[in-house]
């Protein structure tokens, strides 16, 4: 009785179980495993071997990898293959061989269990279409917000007369929209109006707010003479939404430039931004803080402080954003810095606008990792032609 229960239990296991000679003829095989291949006893034992139940693919397996692991080890477990069905379809399964021996250490037979993964198949499959499906809707998404950063920066920027100018934007994040911005635009009079801005956050709110920002700064370049009440009329536009869950505020330096008879004035108005570095034709850098200039956007009178100084011929200014010096220099938690920043600049000068940001780039592409999005300009005095 005890038999027959353990022969019940082989033959109508819930896997497939068989047993081959030591050439692979099969010697034994369980009732369950011929079910699923379609096959009667007698048209498989004595007269097929293991390696003729597998596909062409499988049997190139079985004998360039299965067979020799299997005799080098002992046993193999959870190998992949598919076994090829009477009708000529194709069963995937789970293979575990072991390797049988006598007292003296010989081998003498290879049990096989054979476990039905067509479901386990079916599963991956469709968590390998999800996986693509989620990898175009994320490569989708990258395209859209390229395209729409793309739209909140200008086209390749104008030339002052008598300057040459450079820019870069680097994206943080291929999946995030960022809120850095910046335009040079002329005005009247033979003036210049430019600026950089780094709005508070990512995201599609953020995008709006730069939106809201490059506009309104060039709307109001049209109408104010001064840098400052500028910068004005840009806080009372984003503070108007402070209560709302939309509510953005940006660091921003905003400036005019005014020609001369060597040069350029340059007035700028600033409210939290990094200084802009002026780059001299002598080798010297100077920063041009707007010492105590508050955030745009954050207080219903903020505090914009402005600074005046000159362009002569060989001078480079320089504006960027603060994920250049927040970006990390390595593995830990040290940042460039802005001491990095000068020492970097120092050795540039005297430059030019195109060769300064193309520097610039150069470093992003060596630093650990930017956290931030980075964004640069930069304008140069070269003296030549004339202010028409």
């Amino acid at each position: 009785m005890l038999e027959d229960d353990i022969d019940d239990l082989y033959d109508t296991a819930p896997c497939g179980n068989l047993s081959t000679l030591l050439d692979g003829t099969i010697a034994k095989i369980n009732v369950t495993l011929l079910d699923w291949l379609g096959y009667t006893r007698d048209e498989v034992v004595g007269r097929k071997r293991f390696s003729d139940l597998l596909t062409v693919g499988g049997r190139l397996y079985h004998e360039t990898h299965f067979a020799p692991l299997l005799q080098m080890r002992g046993e193999i477990n959870g190998i992949a293959l598919d076994l090829r069905c009477a009708d000529g379809s194709r069963m995937p399964v789970l293979v575990t061989s072991t390797v049988k021996t006598g007292g003296d250490g010989q081998p003498l037979l290879i049990r096989t269990t054979i476990f039905d993964a067509r479901e386990r198949r079916a599963y991956e499959r469709e968590l390998l279409y999800a996986s693509k499906q989620a990898e175009a809707e994320r490569e989708r998404l990258r395209e859209l917000v390229a395209e729409l950063q793309h739209s909140l920066l200008p086209d390749p920027l104008p030339t002052p007369p008598r300057m040459q100018v450079g820019a870069y934007y680097h994206m943080a994040s291929t999946d995030r929209i960022g809120g850095d911005f910046y335009d040079l635009f002329p005005l009247d009079g033979g003036r210049w109006g430019f600026f950089l801005g780094d709005v508070c956050g990512k995201g599609p709110v953020a995008a709006a707010t730069t939106a809201a920002a490059r506009y309104t700064l060039r709307t109001a370049a049209a109408y104010e003479p001064e840098p400052a009440a500028v910068l004005a009329h840009l806080n009372s536009v984003l503070y108007q939404g402070y209560h709302s869950r939309s509510h953005r505020h940006c660091t921003v330096v905003f400036g005019i430039l005014t020609p001369t008879a060597s040069g350029y004035s340059v007035t700028i108005a600033g409210g939290g931004h990094p200084a802009p570095m002026l780059l001299r034709a002598d080798g010297t850098v100077e920063a041009q803080p707007t010492t105590g200039g508050t955030l745009i956007g954050s207080l219903r009178k903020p505090n914009i402080a402005t600074r005046t100084f000159s362009v002569a011929a060989g001078d480079t200014l320089l504006l960027y954003s603060d994920g250049l010096p927040e970006a990390r220099t390595g593995p830990g938690t040290d940042r460039y810095g802005e001491e990095a920043l000068r020492t970097f600049l120092a050795q540039l000068t005297p430059t030019s606008a195109p060769v300064a940001v193309e520097a610039l780039t150069g470093l992003l592409g060596t630093l650990e990792r930017l956290d931030d999005d980075v964004a640069l300009m930069a304008l140069s005095f070269d003296g030549t032609g004339s202010d028409d």
